[in-house]
C-alpha cells in the first residue's frame, strides 16, 4: 500500500511540475512559433510580424494574457511573469517584437515610465521587494 502512495504521489509531482512549466512560457512560446525570429542580443529576442501593431497585440494576448498591458509612444508593452514583450511598427511595415527576460533592463527600473504593474516591487507586479528576481 506505501508503495502505491508513493508512485501516485510521483505521477501527482509530475503532473503539477508539467502544469506549472506549461504556463510559465506560452507567450514566450506562442511568439518563437508564430513570428520570423529576427536575432537575440543578451536577454532579448527580437522577431517580426507582417501585421501592424495592434492585430499583432491582439494576437499575442489572445495566446497568453499579460499581468499588465501599457502603450505609450506607439508602442505595446505587455508584463509576463517572466517576460516583458514590447511591440512596435517596423520601419519596413508590419510589427517588430522584442521579448526581454525580467532579469535584463527590468531589473534596474527599465520600464518604470509604464506605471503600476511594470516597476520592480510594485504591488500590482505581486511583490514589494523593489528586486526583479521576486517578481517572478
Amino acid at each position: 500500500m506505501a508503495a502505491v502512495r508513493r508512485i501516485v504521489a510521483g505521477f501527482m509531482l509530475g503532473v503539477a511540475l508539467l502544469i506549472i512549466a506549461a504556463c510559465g512560457s506560452q507567450a514566450r512560446d506562442h511568439i518563437a512559433d508564430t513570428y520570423e525570429h529576427r536575432g537575440t542580443s543578451g536577454d532579448i529576442d527580437t522577431y517580426y510580424s507582417p501585421d501592424p501593431v495592434g492585430t499583432t497585440v491582439s494576437r499575442i494576448v489572445a495566446a497568453d494574457q499579460p499581468a499588465a498591458r501599457q502603450a505609450d509612444g506607439g508602442r505595446e508593452y505587455l508584463r509576463y511573469d517572466d517576460d516583458i514583450v514590447t511591440v512596435g511598427a517596423a520601419p519596413e511595415g508590419g510589427s517588430t517584437i522584442t521579448v526581454e527576460d525580467l532579469d535584463g533592463r527590468y531589473s534596474s527600473g527599465g520600464f518604470v515610465f509604464l506605471g503600476p504593474g511594470f516597476t520592480p516591487g510594485s504591488p500590482a507586479a505581486g511583490n514589494t521587494s523593489g528586486g526583479s528576481g521576486s517578481a517572478k
